[in-house]
Formats: structure tokens, C-alpha cells, sequence
């Protein structure tokens, strides 16, 4: 409603909106976050009316100067919201028109809240997700330089959490990075198809106006138009897209989670947390707790639920605009702002913990942790892998039944011998991991010169991502 308690669309009525309505429907309280490209897209749609001689020079002027008065007020927090302000549109075109006069009405002239809300969105969305692959890259950058602090220390791997196989730490932490590399691909690739603007498609049809939409989008830096307006306006792709990179975003952040539990637990004893990045206890004083961790773990089904919900809300709506599409907006902030406070928690966790090595060491150089290995050395003697896999697990059961140590049952076998023997000492089995890609120092070494050049790479194409 405007400030005299009329609608924008009051005049199909002969009554006024009942409160129950303007109570279930306001969006205000979420979408005023939209502001700056509310005006933004004000601006260029002012400029394209009087392109088209819709608005004088005077008219231009005036009502850029109200946008730019409203700007203003919005960013120092100085702006006075009115109870007749259901979003953030009406609110700026109120405040506007209050400033400028009789041309402030002018402002909405070939123009629906259907295809300026979508233009808003889609400019949100590219320097939002663009923030947070920038907090990707920041991560990236922290699990590198971990990586490099690592030099050789080592930890079990695992499959199904039991104890594999030694593996570098700093291959562990590059495992992480790699997939991070990904969520960037995925979030670059989401940014550039929403690239294009709906600005001009009106409520659905277009309008009869001679409006130019390619030049409204060139001022808003879209790197092209729609191409179908009652597309433009009904097109949630984008949102749901990047719905979908945040929530796998968050999944990887869980499963980073997930193992900083595990980690910093007495049980592991792997890494301690720094007292800024832990919590304690209200009753027990010994607890030190990663609560980062665990809520990025459980944040993820929060980001999950975000997207289904959208798709489900998405999957029946007919062409073109529905009020359904209002639903769009509270799970894309939500997600945003809960991985933005993740990955910067996490960073600052992952940054400033202390790893204990040497307790990583003593649980990777279990025996039984070489069993690969000695298979391996027995198919590097021409036996299949099968009746090696069978000669090694027969000696590791016997060893786990309490018939010997696995160092002096090899010894003593004639198929293995003392040189096999010697795979079992503390660690040799992670130096034998030689193949590309592998968990050994020297793909290791290979793999942080790769992960380098990776990490320029996706801080430069993140600098260009497309961006007004």
C-alpha cells in the first residue's frame, strides 16, 4: 500500500485489502535485503524511460536524485518503513514519490513488480554467490597452507571408519580442497547462466512501450536479456541451482565437521581446537567442545530442506507469475548467510588448530595397517593378488587371536620372509604410496604444485566472475 493506504493495484478494487491478507502476505521483513539492487534496477529502468521519451530530463533527474536520496537513508539506516510498505518495491517507489513529486509516479511506467523483482534477485545472486566462492577460495587457501605446514606427518586413512592405510595428513587436507575447487566450478557455472536480465518483461507479456530491454540490461552489467518474457518472470532455475551448490557446500562442510569431531575427541586425540574456536561446558569443566564442527554437521540438512522445499514448490506452478514465487527468497538468504557463517567459522578453526602428530603416527603405524603393502610385495613376486590377499589376512587373523606379533609372523613365513618384514615398521607404508594422485610424499609433492596452480586459477576466475 502506498502512503495514503492505497494499494498498487487499488484501483480494480472497491475496498480496501483486509489485514489478514497484508499479515500472510507482507514480504518486507525478508525481502528488504533486496534494497541496493531494488534501486539499482530503478536507476536503469528511469534511464531506459527516458531513453524511450517517456520521462523528460527534468522527470529523469528528479527521480534519480529521489533513488539516490533513498539510497541514502536505506544504507544509514535513517529510512522510516510505513506500515502500507509490503515489500521493499512499494517501499522505495513510497519513499521516492514522497521525494519527487508527481514524476515519482512515473517510476513503475512499463514496469511490474513481476520482472523488477526478478531483476533484483538475479543481481543479488551474483554478488552473493560470488561472496561465497570468495570464501571458498579464503578456505582453500587455509587448508593449503595446513597442508604445506604438514610436511610428512602422517594419519590412518579410512574406509567405513576403520583404519586402511597410512596417508599423508597434508593429502587428507588437499582432499578436502579438491572438492571445494568443485563447489566453485558449480557456483561460476550457476552465476553465469542467471546472468541474463528480466528487466522488461513486465507483468508477463512485455508492455507495447517502446522499452529496450538489451539497453537496460547493459546498464545493469547482465550479459544479455531474456529471450521469452513469460520465462523471465517465471523462471526460479537459478535460485534452485544455487540452492543446490549451498546445500552440497554445506554436505562438504559436514563432512569436515563430521571428522573434527572425531579428531579432537580423546578417542582420536588427533587435533585440539584453540580456545577461540571451542566452547565449554555449563556443568562439566573439563569439556572443551567443537561446536563449529557439529553445527556445520547439522546444518546441512537445514541447507537440504531449503532446496527440496523449493522444488517442491516450484514443481506445479503454471506459467507465468505465481505468489508461490514469493517462497523463493527466505530459503536462498537462509542458505547464503548459514554457509557464509560456516565456511568463515570453519577457516578460522581449521586455521588456528594444533595437530597432534605424533599420536597420528602412532594409530597409522599399527602392523596391520601394512597389510596392503605386503600383499603388494608378494604380487611384485608373481603371486596373483588373490592367494596374496589370503596369505596376508590369514596372518593378520592370527595375529588378532594372539598367536604372534605380525612383524614375526611374516618373518617367519616362507613365502615372506624378513625383507617383508621390514614393511611393517613405523612409517614405511606411507612412503611406498607412489602412484599419481597418491597418499606417498612424492605425489604428495607433485599434488601441492597442482593444488597451487588450482587455487590461482579459481581466485582469478572468481575475480571476474560476472558482477554489476
Amino acid at each position: 500500500m502506498t502512503e495514503s493506504g492505497k494499494t498498487l493495484w487499488h484501483g480494480r478494487f472497491a475496498s480496501g485489502p483486509a489485514e489478514e491478507l497484508l499479515a500472510y502476505t507482507v514480504s518486507l521483513p525478508f525481502d528488504q535485503r533486496l534494497w541496493p539492487d531494488d534501486i539499482e534496477g530503478s536507476r536503469a529502468h528511469v534511464a531506459g524511460l527516458a531513453r524511450a521519451g517517456l520521462l523528460s530530463e527534468d522527470e529523469r533527474d528528479g527521480i534519480l536524485l529521489a533513488l539516490d536520496a533513498v539510497w541514502s537513508e536505506l544504507s544509514s539506516g535513517e529510512f522510516v518503513f510505513v506500515a502500507s510498505d509490503e515489500d521493499i518495491h512499494t517501499a522505495v517507489e513510497r519513499r521516492v514519490t514522497e521525494i519527487a513529486g508527481p514524476a515519482g509516479g512515473k517510476l513503475h511506467t512499463g514496469r511490474s513488480r513481476n520482472d523488477q523483482c526478478a531483476t533484483d534477485l538475479r543481481l543479488w545472486c551474483k554478488r552473493e554467490l560470488r561472496t561465497v566462492a570468495q570464501r571458498l577460495v579464503t578456505f582453500q587457501e587455509v587448508l593449503l597452507e595446513r597442508a604445506e605446514q604438514a610436511g610428512e606427518s602422517y594419519l590412518p586413512g579410512y574406509t567405513h571408519l576403520q583404519r586402511a592405510q597410512p596417508v599423508l595428513l597434508a593429502h587428507h587436507l588437499l582432499a578436502h580442497a579438491w572438492t571445494f575447487a568443485r563447489d566453485i566450478d558449480r557456483l561460476l557455472a550457476t552465476i553465469d547462466r542467471l546472468d541474463v536480465s528480466p528487466l522488461g518483461a513486465g507483468a508477463l507479456a512485455g508492455s507495447s512501450l517502446p522499452l529496450d530491454p538489451a539497453f537496460t540490461a547493459s546498464l545493469l552489467g547482465f550479459s544479455k536479456p531474456f529471450e521469452n518474457s513469460l520465462d523471465a518472470v517465471s523462471d526460479r532455475d537459478h535460485v534452485a541451482e544455487a540452492l543446490f551448490d549451498l546445500a552440497l557446500i554445506g554436505v562438504h562442510l559436514s563432512r569436515i565437521g563430521e571428522e573434527w569431531v572425531l579428531w579432537t575427541s580423546e578417542e582420536f586425540g588427533f587435533a585440539r581446537l584453540d580456545d577461540g574456536y571451542a566452547t565449554g561446558s555449563s556443568m562439566l569443566p573439563q569439556k572443551k567442545n567443537p561446536d563449529i564442527a557439529e553445527l556445520a554437521r547439522g546444518k546441512a540438512g537445514r541447507l537440504i530442506g531449503n532446496l527440496t522445499g523449493l522444488l517442491t514448490t516450484l514443481k506445479g506452478l503454471p506459467l507465468a507469475y505465481n505468489r508461490d514465487l514469493q517462497e523463493d527468497k527466505e530459503p536462498l538468504f537462509d542458505a547464503v548467510d548459514q554457509v557464509s557463517l560456516a565456511l568463515s567459522a570453519l577457516t578460522g578453526m581449521v586455521a588456528t588448530a594444533t595437530f597432534a602428530t605424533e599420536r597420528m603416527a602412532a594409530a597409522a603405524d599399527a602392523p596391520t595397517s601394512a597389510a596392503t603393502d605386503l600383499a603388494e610385495w608378494l604380487v611384485g613376486r608373481g603371486m596373483p593378488f588373490r592367494e596374496a590377499h589370503a596369505v596376508v589376512g590369514a596372518l593378520v587373523r592370527k595375529t588378532l587371536a594372539g598367536e604372534g606379533e605380525l612383524r614375526d609372523l611374516v618373518s617367519a613365513h616362507p613365502q615372506l620372509g624378513p625383507e617383508a618384514a621390514a614393511l611393517v615398521a613405523p612409517g614405511v607404508s606411507v612412503r611406498r604410496r607412489t602412484t599419481p594422485g597418491g597418499a606417498g610424499p612424492e605425489p604428495v609433492a607433485r599434488q601441492l604444485e597442482r593444488f597451487r596452480s588450482q587455487l590461482a586459477s579459481d581466485r582469478a576466475r572468481v575475480a571476474v566472475a560476472p558482477l554489476r
